[in-house]
């Protein structure tokens, strides 16, 4: 087995606590405890009074209850609780994936899976978005990619890093494409709640018995440092996933799952998704001005969903190299699109507070000024 390192985590992880303006990253300016206990009108006792003893491993019954309400037809037995949807896609790629598997991903996405299929030893068939339809896959390329013998199909909806939903058709000719040949559906819908006009993204559960889906708190609901993320899937498949967790985290901590467990009841869940929709909509016209100011040095499409914007432009320089040189030169971070497997794009995260966000825009207007002079 040899090992992917993983880019973009590596240059965030890195970098994003050492800048000034950090627009590298896909969620909304995160929330305090504070914050989060005064929109569900409650206080710190409970947390305090929680003892700090091994949790239940799979997740809190009250809260694997509450996710399990987002899914029909789910039930806390249907869930696995995670550290972070990225121990959830790692579980399900652990489990899936063998060395010589057939792997079909939807690309570009977020690099976790893709690295994991490679390290797992897969051969990963691509089904690419398309810029110029608006980051859909077409039908010949969904047919083409999920043939005979896939193990596995790995989407990302809402897309990272291109805020795009997939349209119904698509992913109706996805699910067809995975029933056909017999293969299994990891669907990452992480960015699900994080629509910038509301209006939710239709999830793949449900669309086949073949469908695992991951998600958690970190994009639309702006609590990553809870690291609670989860997995719904078959209640067979969810006991294989908890039997592996228990080689890697065991269990979330005892105060993420009281407060996540909070933050997902349904008279706190809609208050904190309006929270995030309404930075999405405050920020967003911001970005597109200040794309305006540049006279087409980007090109780029509307965000659908999570605080990300896609866009490409016309310099000629690496962007891992204009990347490197925001970061040293003016304290901005970003992420380069080369980082996704396509150079001369940025990936512009618009979640910061405003003026944080006006702050950082006008370093990088002024460092792209400076590529044509």
């Amino acid at each position: 087995m040899s090992f992917e390192p993983f880019a973009m985590e590596r240059w965030q992880s890195t970098w994003e606590n050492r800048v000034r303006y950090n627009i590298s990253e896909s969620g909304v300016h995160p929330l305090s405890i504070a914050e989060l206990l005064a929109l569900a009108g409650a206080s710190l006792e409970k947390i305090a009074a929680a003892r700090l003893g091994y949790p239940q491993s799979n997740g809190t019954e009250p809260l694997r209850a509450a996710i399990a309400a987002l899914y029909p037809g789910a039930t806390p037995d249907h869930v696995l609780v995670t550290n972070g949807s990225a121990e959830a896609n790692f579980c399900v790629c652990w489990r899936f994936i063998e060395p010589g598997d057939r792997v079909a991903i939807v690309l570009p996405t977020y690099m976790q899976t893709w690295g994991l299929a490679r390290t797992f030893g897969a051969t990963i068939v691509p089904i690419w978005l398309r810029e110029e339809t608006g980051w859909q896959p077409d039908a010949a390329g969904v047919d083409a990619a999920i043939g005979p013998g896939t193990k596995l199909v790995i989407v990302t909806n809402p897309n990272n890093p291109t805020g795009a939903i997939l349209t119904r058709d698509a992913m109706d000719r996805i699910v067809g494409r995975v029933d056909a040949v017999g293969a299994w559906l990891l669907a990452d819908e992480v960015y699900h709640g994080a629509e910038r006009e509301g209006v939710p993204t239709p999830s793949f559960w449900g669309r086949s018995d073949r469908v695992v889906v991951t998600n958690g708190l970190s994009k639309a609901y702006g609590l990553p440092g809870l690291r609670i993320g989860w997995c719904v899937a078959p209640p067979p498949l969810a006991a294989e996933l908890w039997a592996r967790k228990d080689y890697t985290t065991i269990g979330p901590s005892v105060a993420s799952d009281l407060l996540a467990t909070c933050a997902l009841s349904a008279a706190v869940r809609p208050r904190i998704l309006e929270r995030t929709r309404s930075i999405l909509r405050a920020n967003w016209p911001v970005l597109e001005r200040w794309f305006a100011s540049l006279g087409g040095e980007f090109t780029y499409g509307a965000s659908e969903a999570g605080a990300i914007c896609y866009a490409r432009y016309r310099s000629a320089v690496n962007s891992s190299a204009l990347a490197e040189r925001l970061r040293r030169d003016h304290s901005v971070l970003v992420v380069p699109g080369d980082q996704f497997g396509m150079d001369h794009y940025i990936r512009f995260g618009f979640g910061p507070p405003t003026r944080d966000l006006e702050a950082a825009l006008e370093r990088v207007g002024a460092a792209m000024r400076t590529l044509h002079d």
